[in-house]
């Protein structure tokens, strides 16, 4: 662990203000009168996701104990888990214990998944969050007695923050983004949850664009960190099953002779009769240029719907083989696995092999981004030097899409057509194709490097006294 190298410096006090005061207690009442409603919540979602009827005494702050004085780290969801996971294991390496708290099963499974090996070696224990009631937090932070607070990507909940600040635990947030759609809304309601940021004594961005907005709603220590998530690992067992694949499969491993390969990343309710339509384009484009049909990787965001989603294919005529039934647990493929030239799409029906269809893969089209979601993470397909293309609607990937598409490494397309004609001339012109990922390479080498950036800053800030 390192030694001190500074004082931290004192912050303000938190709540700033005797309105803000109000509005959080006034809120923390309405959590009280609603509690049972909330619990009813709950016990609905278990009947789809049982862990939600599980480790209810962790809701109430009853968390598990035994670390020493360990770094707390939020993370709500399965994404913001797995984006903070190369932080967790600097932390770790750095020899600071580390508590790990979570809204939902799914970041409760992942953050098993992921430091399997430091929870077996009594390093790192994971819990939920407590739910919005001041003596939870407060029963939490008396068994758990953390050295610092670690909130990551946008955290604001008012008593979770307030009680932290107020127990005297130092509160940062990590990989902090603040993005234009949250600003529109906070505005909305009356400024409330910008308040809240200020509960911050350290915040770490991703970019220029968010650290200025979070001076804005007046936090003090802001400091530009870039992303973790392009530190994450690529599997190497994942990759080397790609490749084995391709000359089997007759896949393009660059545009040229070869079949065309292009992947459909992370498609939701809404985008697959778009994605249909597209595809048939581009079978028409590269049936026009004189190469073989494209072999399309589809691969749907939630697991809930890959039957509904093959159905929805088949109906539409396209010849689909499902990743389940014709590969093994090594990705390799199963004596009685189709022949894939006679096939139109591989279905993703699978968990946590992204990068071996991404791997497959010349280039990449990440969904939830033609239907107004916000798009799904693009950091992925850009880690495996792959041309990514969106739509519309990219308010959830601010960082790194804006800076993506100056580098004219993302490319937005606001209809299926504009997407299909831009598919073609990618998968036609080995000119553009080169170009394209010499760009992702250079992209990546400028934003990698985030969880050193951050643990720069935040070792001393644990540290100093």
């Amino acid at each position: 662990m390192a030694s001190p190298t500074s004082t931290r410096p004192a912050s303000r006090p938190f709540p700033p203000s005797w309105r803000l005061s109000v509005l959080i207690g006034v809120y923390e009442l309405l959590w009280h009168l609603l509690l049972p409603v909330f619990l009813l919540f709950l016990w609905k979602r278990g009947q789809r996701e049982p862990l939600y009827r599980a480790h209810w005494d962790e809701r109430f702050g009853a968390a598990p104990t035994g670390l020493d004085r360990p770094v707390w780290v939020h993370s709500a969801s399965m994404g913001e888990m797995r984006g903070a996971a190369p932080l967790v294991r600097a932390l770790l390496a750095a020899d600071y214990p580390v508590f790990i708290t979570t809204l939902t099963p799914a970041g409760r499974t992942a953050a098993h998944t992921l430091f399997a090996e430091a929870i077996a070696a009594r390093r790192l224990q994971v819990s939920f969050v407590p739910l919005e009631l001041g003596w939870a937090v407060r029963r939490l932070i008396r068994r758990v007695r953390p050295r610092a607070a670690v909130m990551t990507e946008i955290d604001t909940w008012p008593v979770l923050l307030a009680t932290i600040r107020r127990c005297g635990v130092p509160l940062a947030m990590a990989n902090a983004q603040y993005p234009k759609k949250s600003i529109v809304r906070d505005r909305k309601w009356g400024g409330f949850r910008a308040g809240i940021f200020q509960a911050y004594e350290l915040v770490l961005c991703k970019s220029e664009t968010h650290a200025q907005r979070f001076r804005d709603v007046g936090c003090e220590r802001v400091v530009i960190a870039g992303e973790t998530r392009f530190d994450l690992p690529v599997s190497p067992q994942q990759i080397a099953a790609a490749q084995a694949l391709l000359a089997p499969w007759q896949l393009a491993t660059a545009s040229g002779g070869q079949r065309p390969v292009l992947c459909f990343a992370s498609a939701i309710v809404g985008e697959d009769e778009q994605f249909i339509d597209a595809i048939r384009q581009v079978q028409a484009g590269l049936q026009a240029a004189g190469l073989p049909p494209p072999l399309v990787v589809y691969v749907p965001r939630s697991p809930q719907r890959f039957d509904a989603v093959v159905q929805m294919f088949e109906a539409a005529g396209l010849r689909v083989a499902r990743r389940s039934r014709m590969l093994d647990a090594t990705l390799q493929p199963t004596p009685d696995a189709p022949d894939m030239t006679a096939l139109d799409v591989l279905m993703g029906d699978s968990l946590g092999e992204m990068y071996f269809y991404l791997a497959l893969s010349q280039v990449v089209v990440v969904g939830a981004s033609f239907v107004p979601m916000g798009a799904h993470n693009v950091i992925e397909p850009l880690a495996l030097k792959k041309p990514v293309m969106v739509g519309h609607s990219i308010w959830g990937i601010e960082y790194p899409g804006v800076e993506a598409l100056a580098a004219g490494v993302l490319q937005q397309h606001m209809t299926i057509p504009s997407l299909s004609a831009a598919l073609v001339q990618l998968l036609t012109s080995p000119t553009d194709y080169a170009r394209a990922i010499e760009g992702a390479e250079a992209f990546y080498a400028e934003h990698g490097g985030a969880t050193a950036k951050h643990m720069a800053t935040l070792v001393p800030w644990l540290e100093a006294p």
